[in-house]
């Protein structure tokens, strides 16, 4: 006999109308699917800006320029399908600086050695108290040949990889015990 709890859904934040807000549909205010675009005046000129926040954060993910409405003083009011490409833009550009830090932080090369290939991998660990990186080694079944804490400045290119494959993986001056 099956436990009838086991099939039940199992509530969630998004199931709980007290934590879910009504979305918003406002002139210079639209909110919904996690996104709110708020239509402020621009500082810098007599024009207006659209910035796109996503919940949760403190600062916009997107800060745009915003159409003038026809009487030529106000904004365009906010619609539909104004805020659904709002939210792909911002959506986008989280994303993008999502991949932009991920390659920054984690580098790998790959070695040629006698019998196959050795990918040497740089993944740096950005704690604001004590910053590193580790070094390692994996064969071409992904078993992996050696680790090594290093400084998180490391100087980290292909020449260098190939070197420490070279040495046995000897520890570099300044490594981490």
């Amino acid at each position: 006999m099956s436990n009838p709890q086991s099939t039940a859904a199992t509530p969630t934040a998004a199931d709980d109308p007290e934590t879910v807000s009504a979305p918003i549909q406002q002139d210079r205010l639209w909110s919904d699917d996690g996104w709110t675009a708020k239509v402020i005046k621009n500082e810098d000129d007599d024009g207006w800006a659209v910035a796109m926040t996503l919940d949760g954060q403190s600062e916009p993910s997107l800060v745009g320029p915003w159409t003038m409405g026809r009487d030529k003083k106000n904004p365009k009011p906010l619609d539909a399908g104004a805020f659904t490409t709002l939210v792909k833009t911002a959506s986008e550009i989280i994303r993008r600086h999502e991949q932009q830090t991920h390659a920054a932080l984690h580098k790998s090369t790959k070695v040629a050695v006698p019998g196959g290939r050795v990918r040497v991998s740089l993944d740096i660990v950005p704690d604001e108290d004590n910053p590193y990186a580790e070094l390692s080694a994996c064969d071409d079944s992904g078993v992996e040949l050696a680790r090594e804490r290093v400084a998180p400045n490391f100087r980290f290119n292909h020449d260098v990889a190939s070197a420490w494959v070279a040495s046995g993986y000897a520890r570099h001056r300044g490594s981490e015990s």
